[in-house]
C-alpha cells in the first residue's frame, strides 16, 4: 500500500506514527505504521458519523417541559 506523507490538517505521517510506535517498544515496518494510521482513521470517521447519526434519530422532547 503506498502512503504519501499526510501532515496537512494536523494528520501524523507514516513516518511519525513508526517512530512514536519505534519509542514505545513496537517493531513494526514503516508500512505496518502507515497501514495502522489508515485503520485508524477509517474506525474514528466511522465511530463519529455513527455518533452523529444515533444524536440526529432521537428526537428532542421539548413538551415535557
Amino acid at each position: 500500500m503506498e502512503h504519501e506523507k499526510r501532515t496537512t490538517g494536523g494528520r501524523i505521517s507514516p513516518e511519525k506514527a513508526w517512530n512514536m510506535l519505534k519509542s514505545q517498544g513496537l517493531d513494526v515496518t514503516l508500512e505496518q505504521a502507515g497501514e495502522i494510521l489508515d485503520f485508524l482513521r477509517r474506525l474514528a470517521n466511522r465511530t463519529v458519523a455513527t455518533y452523529l447519526n444515533t444524536k440526529r434519530i432521537k428526537p428532542i422532547d421539548n413538551e415535557g417541559k
